[in-house]
């Protein structure tokens, strides 16, 4: 039976990951100290999840192991011998960063390179992914000419009517500190590949969610905005007209994307992973969507403040992914998604 190392084993894409290398017979080996919940407060508390995993799955052993300690990380692969790591664990927020700043980068760059490093050490021939972001590209992104239209902002560069590619630069832009040690992490992973020849990927993803999702008002847009419609809680608009626009992706689908990797790796690639266009959504376009399901009213304010770094649109061209994994493609549209967010959440807002 073959093993995988899966770090942030209970957040949203890390679960998703152990659950789908679980159904495909491999034995997974889950690492997860809760820091989300140090990180966001209770309501990013993650430790729901893991103790439904490791009820429900029976070749899945948890780690409560915190990544930056080298010496514990390099001693679990030493011990597991894993063929494949998928390390989806990271502090996600651009404004938690500014506040946190040495948290971030020793989790995010730090945390990262002892997981390769103990990689490299055991096997050159295992293979590391890494969910990267796209806000490795800081707001270079918003140099794109933009047009406005009545829910949504645009690209209106025909270049970009697909999205954007793995060549937008990720220089000479501002990242939030979140986005740079993010980018400290993303060409480390590359650097890994590269030189040592190792099988590694970086998939720069846009919104990721999904029914699993702990959303919480600095990550997690889509799920705390369900959150917030069911709750009648007021969702916050930072700036620009609440038309600012992300594509979401299926938390199952980014973990199919992972698998079909691992079964045929390539070494120091690097992909845009996202919702695309059929899966972009505006925020003004969010609340309608989730106000028809729900039958309640989205409370808002406005604040005029734009987060640092932050996007105004962003979709992902995908067409990278799909020339060199044909088989791959999106199963969850815009509209399974906040269904089934909503299902999670009603469910969980009423226990």
């Amino acid at each position: 039976m073959k093993t995988v190392l899966v770090t942030g084993s209970s957040g949203l894409i890390g679960s998703a990951v152990t659950e789908l290398f679980h159904q495909r017979g491999w034995s997974v080996q889950g690492v997860d100290n809760n820091m989300r919940a140090d990180f966001f407060g209770p309501e990013g508390d993650t430790s729901w999840n893991q103790r439904r995993l490791s009820a429900e799955l029976k070749c899945f052993q948890h780690h409560h192991l915190d990544i930056r300690d080298r010496n514990a990380v390099l001693a679990l692969l030493k011990e597991t011998q894993p063929d494949a790591v998928v390390h989806c664990a990271a502090q996600p927020s651009h404004d938690l960063a500014a506040k946190r700043p040495f948290d971030d980068f020793d989790v995010n760059a730090n945390g990262t390179l002892n997981l390769l490093e103990a990689t490299r050490r055991v096997s050159t021939q295992i293979c590391f992914v890494h969910l990267s972001t796209n806000k490795v590209y800081g707001d270079a992104p918003n140099r794109i000419a933009l047009k406005e239209l009545p829910t949504r902002w645009d690209y209106a560069d025909a270049a970009c009517a697909n999205g954007i590619s793995e060549s937008m630069t990720i220089d000479q832009s501002k990242h939030s500190l979140f986005g740079a040690s993010k980018v400290a992490a993303d060409i480390l992973v590359q650097e890994y590949g590269r030189y040592f020849g190792m099988p590694t990927c970086c998939l720069r993803c846009g919104c990721l969610t999904g029914p699993l999702h702990s959303g919480v008002e600095l990550h997690g847009f889509l799920s705390y905005l369900v959150k917030c419609n069911l709750e009648q809680r007021i969702y916050n608009i930072f700036g620009y007209k609440a038309k600012q626009v992300r594509d979401n992706i299926h938390s199952a689908d980014v973990a199919e994307s992972i698998h079909r990797f691992v079964a045929a790796p390539r070494v120091a690639e690097v992909y845009n992973l996202g919702g695309g266009r059929v899966n972009s959504v505006s925020l003004m376009e969010a609340f309608t969507q989730v106000e028809v399901i729900t039958a309640c009213p989205q409370k808002t304010t406005c604040v005029e403040t734009v987060r640092q770094g932050d996007h105004i649109c962003y979709i992902s061209d995908l067409a990278k992914v799909k020339a060199h994994y044909p088989g791959w493609c999106l199963t969850k549209s815009l509209t399974d998604i906040l269904k089934e967010c909503v299902s999670a959440w009603d469910k969980r807002l009423t226990r």
